[in-house]
């Protein structure tokens, strides 16, 4: 299956409006009704995907002073394909100046034999903001998971803030305390665009500034609740 969706909201006398919204399934974008000058997009999987052999696709465009976010309403489910085919999905994103847009999704969890790519990729203006967060979930409870490459690139005014890959699936690099150290849920924060924050830690997380500008908080956690937790607290 290829699917791709199509966002794009503009700031029209001091409101978001969405001057384009193209669900495609099993990406199906539900506007929620509002009044406020943020405008709010549920994104729902409107059937089981990502599937071995799938091709998915999310573009989101943000005008200038426009304000929106995006929350994912179910857990994505990453399932092998019949053959042994891997699945992909991509989340391609410009923000332009004084724009904002949040994006954040529902945890994705790898199932067993699975083989998914994941990539965000984020275009900001100077002046632009972007949270963002990515929950992986490794495996269904008593599952060993398949694996998965998910990578984020995310600039600013042409200026690299995050590059970053991340590969999991092999069991003993994932039990491996310079990896994920046999934790079952890997979960980041990343915030572009809003107020500087220290470098701090805790047990299992850990909150970085980026050299570019913005922070990027990473936790490990036996469950996604706990890992969300940790976000809220820091």
């Amino acid at each position: 299956m290829k699917a791709h969706a199509r966002l794009v909201a503009r700031c029209e006398g001091g409101r978001t409006v969405l001057r384009e919204l193209r669900s495609m399934a099993p990406l199906t974008l539900l506007p929620k009704r509002g009044t406020g000058a943020t405008a709010i997009v549920h994104l729902v999987n409107s059937a089981t995907t990502p599937l071995g052999g799938d091709e998915l696709k999310l573009t989101v465009r943000i005008g200038r002073g426009a304000s929106l976010r995006i929350s994912g309403v179910a857990a994505t489910i990453a399932l092998p394909g019949l053959h042994g085919e891997g699945s992909s999905s991509l989340v391609d994103v410009e923000v332009d100046e004084g724009g904002s847009l949040e994006y954040l999704p529902e945890p994705t969890v790898v199932t067993a034999r699975a083989r998914h790519e994941a990539v965000l990729r984020a275009s900001l203006a100077a002046g632009a903001f972007l949270h963002t967060r990515e929950v992986l979930v490794l495996g269904r409870s008593g599952e060993r998971p398949g694996s998965l490459v998910t990578t984020q690139h995310v600039t600013r005014g042409e200026v690299p803030v995050l590059r970053q890959t991340l590969v999991i699936g092999d069991s003993t690099l994932d039990s491996s305390l310079a990896h994920l150290a046999g934790r079952r849920v890997l979960a980041t924060d990343l915030v572009v665009g809003g107020p500087e924050l220290p470098a701090a830690s805790g047990d299992w997380w850990s909150r970085t500034p980026l050299a570019a500008g913005g922070t990027l908080t990473t936790s490990l956690a036996p469950d996604a609740v706990t890992a969300l937790k940790v976000f809220s607290s820091c």
